[in-house]
């Protein structure tokens, strides 16, 4: 009896120092993010996937910081660089969650950057899957406001492209506006970005 109470301490206090190990490490990622850090930030979230292999939040993190960069930078060869990464750690996130809403628009954003890197080869190649993808997490999560807003986002940038009206997509983000006040994330580490980008492109929607 004695040595299966002290077995049973053993893993508990193995699976607390994890956790705390894990929530260390998180948060120093996401400051050192915060802190406009990406290379570093990126590098942590990847050491953390290799350990928590059942988690598909530190998968999401690198795929999410190198599509971000992805965004910023006209350097094409970057551009390759940071976007082969992202791909490599969202291909990883989904193994473990193939059926997650927050990982679907991850995949639509890579596709997006993709997109912007060279329309004229990826728009047509890739636009319509982007549109399934945001569709297929729409019908998952509903009352996501991440889903609501960047599925909006990419429809109006291909109506601007193609001069249709986007008084439909704006209306979208201002409904995903009032969904961010309510969403409530399951950790603190799962996703809860996106209401400031949201605000500015319903700013944009009133230009």
């Amino acid at each position: 009896m004695i040595r299966l109470i002290t077995l049973l301490m053993v893993l508990v206090v193995n699976a607390v120092t994890a956790q705390t190990q894990y929530e260390t490490g998180m948060k120093k990622a996401l400051t050192l993010w915060g802190e406009n850090k990406p290379t570093e930030a990126s590098a942590l979230f990847e050491r953390i996937a290799t350990v928590e292999k059942n988690n598909w939040l530190p998968s999401y993190y690198v795929a999410l910081v190198n599509t971000t960069e992805a965004f910023k930078t006209k350097d094409k060869d970057m551009i390759n660089a940071l976007l082969t990464k992202a791909q490599t750690a969202q291909d990883n996130a989904m193994v473990i969650a193939p059926d997650n809403a927050e990982l679907l628009v991850m995949q639509a954003m890579i596709n997006t950057a993709w997109i912007v890197y060279d329309p004229m080869t990826n728009g047509m190649k890739l636009s319509a899957k982007t549109n399934e993808l945001y569709d297929k997490a729409i019908s998952i999560a509903p009352k996501n406001p991440r889903v609501v807003f960047c599925k909006a986002e990419f429809e109006i940038g291909a109506a601007a492209y193609f001069n249709m009206d986007t008084k439909p997509m704006c209306a979208e983000i201002e409904r995903a506006i009032g969904l961010f006040a309510t969403f409530k994330p399951e950790s603190a580490f799962h996703p809860n970005w996106g209401l400031d980008r949201a605000q500015n492109a319903l700013k944009q929607c009133d230009k």
